[in-house]
């Protein structure tokens, strides 16, 4: 047998219903969930039918309702086609289509489809009768909001897809379907609005996903990792979110979906820096208090990949720069500690890490005990016991707590923090500044699928910052991002 559904390409079923029922039991003789039903169909003449599915993946009193009982019931001559008779003037079905192609009814029936088989034709009839259990509509656990939409993905694509439509009625919605993966054929649906976002970057995106060439898909994830724009950097260059209001959103300012079957996580692309510092929250409370926020994630995140260089380049080369009284506290206490200030930084980064990623693994009972006693306990007796000093211990506190406010850029995070302070440590304040302006000027020389990482932030006219430094008032956010094709988001209020 084939390995993958590409290779029936170019073949047919036979008419003959024996023989095709023999093939395509071939094909899944390994497949326990593989199911046949035989069946004699009624009127003038009586034709053998076989029904073929994969159990557990079909609704079956929809199959009993819409399909094999109108099919024993069926009376009367039959004039013409068979299958154009039974499809139009039998089934109750509401989506079915006539197949001929192997590949294209194998597809059909991997996919929670049924295959209706009629001796004589050479058209099979493919019945959507799918039912295949779900998670429901629930909200994402990593992207709780306290006021907005509860609603969740699923790893049904088409329903996530339905949840997105409801948000978005216009038949501008367009959602254009791949097939990627060998094995897996995984159906992954690029989304999009028609008129705002840019068929430059659609065609490129829908490029960049054929060319993908990988025995199965089974996260949005294996997408991303093939089709992002600078492959090696630390920092996102592609957004994923579970919550379809986002999703929205993201379409409404001309940028791009893809929603992969069996992942309740879309992507959104192009994606800006200035959205790692956004929460989905910012727009469903009041503008003053999420602005707030927003200004606090941009501190938080320099504050987290720098003060334990800054603190390290102080404390060992630059003691002048303190105050008299602060360097005098931190000789003192000090005092008897083992290790230099680099490598008691370096543990400390490590242990806080270890932790942190410890109590997320972690069920959330015992998570939140082993932060309690890793935290406190552990820290306070290392303290006790000299092995590490008192302030060292509390700047990396401060920085990774100021770490969990940007959880979008968290593994960019924990990089920058160590490159900084091995910058800082081999060449004192000036190692650090010489790494702080790379890390800008590699920021600003990113991009997202031909849009400038940074363009929100540094090609923008003080109108477009109201959506990225801060969150202004509704009535004042009358422009969409620069890369849409229209950037008027409403012509009320004022600027």
């Amino acid at each position: 047998m084939a390995e993958k559904i590409s290779d029936y390409a170019g073949r047919v079923i036979t008419g003959d219903k024996a023989a095709d029922a023999a093939f395509f039991k071939k094909i899944f003789e390994k497949d326990a969930s593989f199911r046949i039903k035989e069946l004699k169909i009624g009127g003038a003449p009586f034709s053998d039918c076989a029904l073929m599915f994969m159990d557990g993946m079909v609704d079956g009193g929809r199959l009993d309702d819409a399909v094999v009982r109108p099919l024993l019931l069926m009376k009367g001559e039959i004039s013409g086609d068979i299958a154009d008779h039974i499809e139009k003037r039998v089934l109750f079905s509401c989506d079915t289509k006539k197949e001929r192609r192997l590949d294209k009814i194998i597809e059909g029936i991997l996919y929670g489809e049924t295959l209706l088989l009629i001796d004589g034709s050479r058209d099979a009839i493919i019945i959507d009768a799918k039912g295949w259990r779900t998670r429901g509509i629930s909200e994402p656990d990593d992207e709780r909001v306290l006021q907005g939409p509860r609603e969740g993905f699923d790893e049904a694509a088409l329903l996530n897809l339905a949840l997105i439509r409801r948000k978005l009625q216009t038949p501008d919605f367009c959602a254009e379907m791949l097939r990627v993966g060998r094995r897996t054929s995984t159906k992954v649906f690029v989304c999009y609005l028609g008129s705002l976002a840019d068929g430059k970057t659609v065609a490129e995106i829908k490029r960049r996903i054929k060319k993908i060439d990988i025995d199965g898909i089974l996260d949005s994830n294996y997408i991303t990792e093939q089709i992002r724009d600078n492959k090696y950097s630390v920092f996102k260059t592609s957004g994923s979110t579970e919550r379809p209001d986002i999703v929205a959103a993201r379409l409404l300012e001309g940028r791009i979906a893809i929603v992969v079957d069996g992942t309740p996580a879309a992507v959104t692309v192009p994606y800006l820096f200035s959205e790692n510092f956004q929460s989905d929250e910012d727009y469903y409370i009041n503008f003053a208090v999420s602005s707030i926020g927003r200004l606090l994630r941009y501190l938080c995140f320099f504050l987290s990949v720098s003060v334990p260089a800054i603190f390290i380049s102080l404390s060992t080369y630059h003691t002048e720069l303190l105050p008299t009284t602060l360097a005098i506290a931190v000789a003192r206490l000090r005092g008897g500690v083992p290790f230099s200030p680099f490598a008691e930084c370096i543990i400390l980064i490590f242990v806080f890490e270890i932790l942190k990623e410890t109590g997320v693994r972690m069920p959330q009972s015992l998570g939140h005990a082993l932060s309690i006693v890793g935290g406190l306990v552990v820290g306070e007796a290392a303290v006790e016991a000299r092995i590490i000093s008192t302030p060292m211990l509390i700047i990396i506190a401060l920085s990774g707590i100021a770490g969990l406010m940007v959880p979008r850029l968290k593994g960019a995070v924990f990089y920058l923090r160590i490159f900084l302070v091995f910058m800082a440590a081999f060449f004192d304040i000036y190692g650090f500044l010489v790494g702080l302006s790379v890390i800008v000027v590699r920021i600003i020389s990113m991009s997202s699928f031909g849009v400038d990482y940074t363009v929100s932030l540094r090609k923008a006219g003080f109108s477009d910052l109201k959506d990225s430094l801060w969150r202004a008032d509704w009535r004042r956010m009358i422009r969409r991002p620069l890369f849409n094709r229209n950037s008027i988001r409403q012509t009320e209020g004022k600027k």
